[in-house]
């Protein structure tokens, strides 16, 4: 199979650059193909060569963050139900998210039009599948609130600090802190894993 020349992976490339930023500025659903095609400079015809429909695009978008949660959801349904294991998990999420915050972004602005398509519930099952793995079937209520808690503050994480001062890095261990501190407070909790996660900075480790 021939891969795809540096100057075709170009254009795809350009397509969804300007797919994405017209999709968060108009809206998914007020934004056309050609719009996205008068805004490149290209036909329809040239469009079409990588992408049929508006919708392949979106999907298209979201590949990359796709793989990387199908990765995860395997790795965490393989490992044992302890609350370490589950901080581990908010440590990965948070790795996979942390350069997603556009895609997230245009989930959220747009999530009454995605809901209803195929990429948005894509998505949904993504995001069911990791919380059945921070949750409990026999835990006290507050236990289980507590994981959802701490999963969705690492996937609102992204979008929510995006005007925050700091770079990117930097708020993914803000966030990341605070999730894993909130696993912390549950039985068996301990510390959060990692250097200097602890409120004081210090990472006090009792046994």
């Amino acid at each position: 199979m021939n891969k795809p020349t540096p100057r075709r992976k170009d254009t795809r490339e350009r397509i969804q650059a300007v797919a994405l930023q017209a999709f968060r500025e108009r809206g998914y659903d007020k934004t056309s193909l050609r719009g996205i095609t008068d805004q490149l400079g290209i036909t329809k015809a040239a469009l079409y060569y990588y992408f049929q429909a508006k919708e392949d695009i979106l999907a298209s978008l979201f590949d990359d963050l796709y793989r990387q949660l199908d990765d995860l959801i395997e790795w965490g349904r393989r490992q044992p139900r302890t609350n370490e294991a589950k901080q581990e998990l908010l440590r990965r999420y948070s790795r996979a998210l942390v350069h997603a915050a556009p895609i997230l972004s245009l989930a959220q602005e747009n999530h009454a039009t995605l809901r209803e398509t195929t990429v948005g519930q894509r998505l949904q099952d993504r995001v069911s599948a990791l919380a059945q793995l921070v949750v409990e079937p026999d835990a006290p209520l507050i236990e289980n609130v507590r994981g959802l808690t701490a999963l969705l503050t690492v996937y609102f994480g992204p979008v929510a600090t995006q005007d925050l001062p700091g770079g990117p890095e930097e708020k993914q261990r803000a966030v990341l802190e605070v999730a894993t501190g909130l696993l912390a407070q549950g039985p068996g909790g301990g510390p959060p894993p990692g250097p200097d996660t602890s409120p004081d900075g210090r990472g006090d480790h009792d046994d």
